[in-house]
Parts: structure tokens; sequence; C-alpha cells
């Protein structure tokens, strides 16, 4: 299986269309399917459905493009450590965030290090926890920004001085708006907007054998869209402060939760690490700012 074959086979997968993948890549449609044609052989699975006007993936397929991805993202980012390792002035930094405030943390020691080394690119990949330490698992990551649910046992760490603060994200012209906080027994009585990772790690924590006495109307994965779910009137999203604009000038506000606990924040990375100089640079910034 060649690196260059799984390019193609993923391009053709976005396209849904081999000719436009070809004049992508810049290679004949006959080399294209040719070469695909191969890579089908090869693994004794069938990977398209073709059809008149476009490409879909069977359920081999699906799982290559899931594979091809992971091996070409370790394959880009292995170029790029041994092109920076030539110079320590420039290079890409890959780190894997949630939405949360401790970011802007991060953020400033990267930007405190590109005023000596502006060549350097930091990469966010964002998504739950779980992806993200799949990601750094993988090597697809230098460092990850996570919540306490995660077992630091399997990584070095360093934890992060701010805490987030759970609260609930509603309109202003709510009755519950002027409330100074709410309570876990509060949010029994609402329609709750969550993201899938509260549901999975704080939800439990939080309600112990009265999970059934809530009612869950939507989930999101990214903040923003709990907003707008809120704002179209579907019920209260249960969120980390800071993360919406619930200023004056908003029709939303935040109420803080009382009687949680507040979230811990840790910089994390696989043990054994071989950093690339730049990454290294930046753990030595971020050991400067934390510890």
């Amino acid at each position: 299986m060649e690196i260059r074959v799984l390019r193609y086979f993923l391009e053709t997968a976005r396209e849904e269309n081999m000719t436009r993948a070809a004049q992508r890549l810049f290679i004949s449609q006959s080399t294209m399917s040719k070469q695909l044609k191969e890579l089908e052989n090869e693994l004794g699975a069938k990977l398209f459905i073709r059809s008149n006007y476009s490409i879909r993936l069977t359920e081999a397929g699906m799982l290559l493009r899931d594979r091809a991805e992971d091996i070409l993202s370790l394959v880009d980012k292995t170029e790029a450590e041994f092109k920076s390792l030539e110079e320590t002035n420039s290079g890409d930094i890959f780190v894997g965030a949630p939405e949360s405030e401790a970011m802007s943390l991060f953020a400033e020691a990267v930007y405190s290090l590109q005023k000596n080394y502006p060549k350097i690119r930091c990469n966010i990949y964002s998504g739950n926890l779980s992806d993200v330490c799949e990601r750094l698992d993988k090597g697809l990551l230098d460092f990850a920004i996570v919540m306490s649910y995660v077992d630091l046992s399997k990584y070095n760490y360093l934890p992060m001085p701010a805490s987030e603060t759970w609260g609930v994200i509603m309109r202003k012209d709510d009755p519950l708006s002027c409330r100074s906080s709410l309570s876990v027994d509060d949010l029994k009585e609402l329609p709750l907007i969550c993201s899938r990772q509260w549901i999975d790690q704080e939800f439990p924590q939080w309600f112990g054998t009265d999970t059934g006495k809530t009612r869950i109307v939507a989930t999101y994965n990214l903040v923003f869209n709990g907003s707008v779910m809120v704002r179209a009137g579907m019920g209260y999203a249960v969120v980390l402060d800071k993360l919406v604009l619930t200023g004056d000038e908003s029709d939303l506000t935040f109420i803080p939760l009382s009687g949680v606990p507040q979230t811990e924040m840790y910089v994390i990375w696989r043990k054994y690490q071989t950093f690339t100089p730049i990454a290294n640079l930046l753990l030595q910034e971020l050991k400067t700012r934390l510890c």
C-alpha cells in the first residue's frame, strides 16, 4: 500500500468523482482508475460503488478513509518534523484542545515563543476528549489540553493554574436569568442542551441515581451551536464559563452552578515523547509559565 495511492484514494473519496480527483492531482483518469483498482485488489475489498455521475464509498471504503486520513496525517507530520530538525527557528506544532478558556494560557505561551521564532506555526485540532487523546496517542499531536477526566498516569503533564466554572447559558428574557446561581436540582426541571462529553463525564457524577429525572433535548459538539439552540428557545445549555459572549451587547446570560466542582485543566504529552527542537522550546516556555 503506497502513500501516493492513499492520496489518490482520499482525493477521490472527497470529490466523489474520479475525473475531478484526477484533475486536482494532475494525473490522468486512466492512471487514477488503474491505481485504485490495484488498491482494491491488494486489500481484497471493493472500496467504491460507481455510478454514471458519482462514486460512493462502500463500508470497506469508509474504513480505509478513516485509516488513510490518520496515516497521511502522521506521514505529513513526520516529514515536517524532520524538516524542522534542520533549524530551530521554524516548524509546526500540533495541539489538541477542547473549547476552554484555558486555551488562552497556552496561546500566550505560543505567542511569546513566536516573538523570537516568528516562523513557528501552531496547528490546533479541536475535538472532544476521546478524539484529542486518540490523536495524541497515535502521535498526530505534540500536546493536548485536557480536563481532569484523563488518566494522567499515562502521560507527562503540567497542571494549568486556571480552573473552569460550570454554569448554564440562557436567554436574558428568561425568568431564571435574575438568579445569582442554579443548583443541580434546578437542572432536573429544565430542558437541557449539553455536550456529549458532559453527558459521559459530568452527568453521572452530578445526578447519581437521579439521571432518569433529567430531560436532555439536544446535544452539541461546538458550544457556539449550543448557544444558537438557546437563542431559538430550545432550552438551557450546560457550558463552561467564558465560552459564549454574554456581555451587555448579548441576548444571553451565564448563570453559574453551585454545588458542583470546578474542572481542572492540564497540558499533557506522551511519555518518552521525542520532540522536535521547536516543540521542545514550547515545552520549556510552558514549564516556565505553569510551574
